[in-house]
């Protein structure tokens, strides 16, 4: 099987909310707050910050643009961007499942909507080339989730045939944009959650 894993939230750990109550306690008081702050500041990765993921604006231009339309100053929105690599850690469950996956030779692949310097970064920081076959970032395509020429250009890097994907991503949106690709596809919430389900496929 070929398995395309997404990253934020499935392979490296990525909440905003919990991350902006660690990066801006003085703003994110409690667990409304944080929600409602995580809502403006990425705007459900639409808008400014969805621009900065498809590689369309750079970081300087998408912490003005965020400045400018909540009012927050431009110093602490600029911390919260050049914060978001820290944030993304390796989850230790799925990089266990995806060593399983691979031992049992599986074809593993990834599809994340990432701004090109957050990819830089995890290239640097993690082997993804140990775990991976290859991949596609937003920010280097121009194109994300749930856009379905990002799905298309996937297929065509990874050089196989839709029906013999199956896609990991914590996004309801992502993975209903994955089936009518004809992908098969899995909401994910935690690797131990998962496991259940890729036994039922027989593919652990």
């Amino acid at each position: 099987m070929n398995i395309v894993f997404d990253f934020g939230g499935v392979v490296f750990r990525w909440h905003p909310p919990s991350f902006l109550a660690r990066v801006w306690p003085h703003r994110v008081p409690d667990l409304a707050a944080a929600e409602a702050t995580a809502a403006a500041f990425f705007e459900n990765y639409g808008g400014d910050w969805g621009a900065f993921d498809q590689g369309l604006i750079d970081a300087p231009t998408v912490v003005r643009r965020i400045a400018a339309r909540t009012g927050w100053p431009e110093a602490e929105v600029a911390a919260v961007v050049a914060a978001v690599p820290d944030e993304l850690q390796a989850l230790p469950g799925t990089v266990a499942l995806i060593q399983e996956l691979k031992a049992a030779g599986h074809r593993l692949f990834y599809l994340s909507n990432m701004p090109e310097p957050y990819a830089e970064h995890l290239e640097r920081a993690h082997p993804l080339r140990q775990w991976f076959e290859g991949g596609v970032f937003s920010g280097r395509v121009k194109h994300s989730k749930p856009r379905e020429e990002i799905y298309r250009i996937a297929e065509q890097r990874f050089g196989v045939a839709p029906q013999s994907l199956l896609f990991l991503d914590d996004h309801p949106a992502n993975i209903t944009a994955a089936k009518a690709r004809g992908w098969q596809a899995l909401l994910f919430s935690n690797a131990e959650a998962l496991r259940p389900e890729l036994r039922a496929l027989k593919l652990l």
